[in-house]
């Protein structure tokens, strides 16, 4: 049986933890053995860069820093996690891919996407997830989620609401330029209904890698 990749991306606050668990779980009652991972991060190459990525005393890191700390945190671990996994017929959920590149390094930096897919080609050459679920809601209220919780705000969430409210909707319109790839979901609903789509969502990928 084929592997495959499925993504959980969006904002901060929207549930990202709590869907990812869910698939977690879903995903073993099958009798399936889900390889969960994350972005910036997944190996440890990765998760030592991801802990620069979003250290709040990395206030001065440039821009251009910024995305190419991304792909080569993303190059180890499509090499040395995603592929090898997906080769073995693995079902990988990741928390967060590329699609977080382009929202939040084009659409809320400003860095010309022409750069950007440069840097993911030659991070992830043409690879693509079987599917990303976008959970979609206000970053106002997703901050106050974070906040509610006593977390402590990393370097990303610090920044400015007009820059979440742009890496927003770098989401939406990656979703509506390639729906084939991209499902978007409300997270402003209940999590219970956002957890019972998201897993509605997970069971048509299974189906359709096996067509």
């Amino acid at each position: 049986m084929p592997g495959c990749m499925i993504v959980c991306d969006g904002g901060n606050g929207a549930g990202k933890s709590t869907v990812l668990k869910a698939i977690e779980v879903h995903l073993k009652d099958l009798g399936l053995d889900p390889v969960m991972t994350r972005e910036p991060g997944g190996t440890p190459i990765g998760e030592r860069i991801r802990d620069i990525l979003l250290d709040r005393g990395a206030a001065e890191m440039c821009d251009v820093t910024e995305l190419m700390l991304f792909g080569a945190a993303r190059a180890q671990h499509l090499q040395q996690k995603i592929l090898p996994a997906i080769g073995a017929g693995k079902i990988v959920v990741s928390d967060r891919f590329n699609s977080a590149t382009v929202s939040f390094q084009h659409y809320a930096r400003g860095i010309s996407f022409d750069v950007i897919s440069q840097l993911n080609e030659i991070a992830i050459g043409d690879f693509k997830p079987n599917i990303t679920i976008i959970l979609d809601l206000d970053p106002a209220i997703g901050l106050d989620r974070v906040a509610s919780r006593g977390s402590e705000l990393d370097r990303l969430e610090k920044e400015k609401i007009d820059f979440l409210e742009k890496a927003r909707h770098g989401y939406l319109e990656q979703a509506k330029l390639d729906p084939g790839h991209f499902v978007v979901i409300d997270a402003s609903q209940s999590l219970d209904v956002v957890v019972q789509e998201a897993i509605a969502i997970v069971d048509r990928t299974l189906k359709n890698r096996n067509n």
